[in-house]
């Protein structure tokens, strides 16, 4: 696979709320996983499904995006 500069890795979104942020926490379930992001301080919780933890491959410490549109939450991470 040829190697893409970051410009070309960039995702681009139709949703405008996107937040930066750091995971917190991720708190499993059966199947519904809880991911506590820290935006600038404030708390903020994306329930996903446990697969989705685990193919982006997330843990405490990571930087993500938080794409919020309507009232669903999706975390995104480069």
């Amino acid at each position: 696979m040829p190697d893409l500069c970051e410009a070309e890795r960039t995702m681009k979104l139709s949703a405008r709320n996107q937040l930066q942020g750091t995971v917190r926490s991720v708190n499993e379930g059966a199947a519904v996983a809880n991911v506590e992001i820290d935006v600038q301080g404030q708390r903020l919780v994306a329930s996903v499904t446990v697969e989705a933890v685990k193919d982006l491959g997330l843990a405490e410490g990571d930087q993500v995006t938080a794409v919020i549109k309507a009232s669903d939450v999706i975390v995104a991470k480069d």
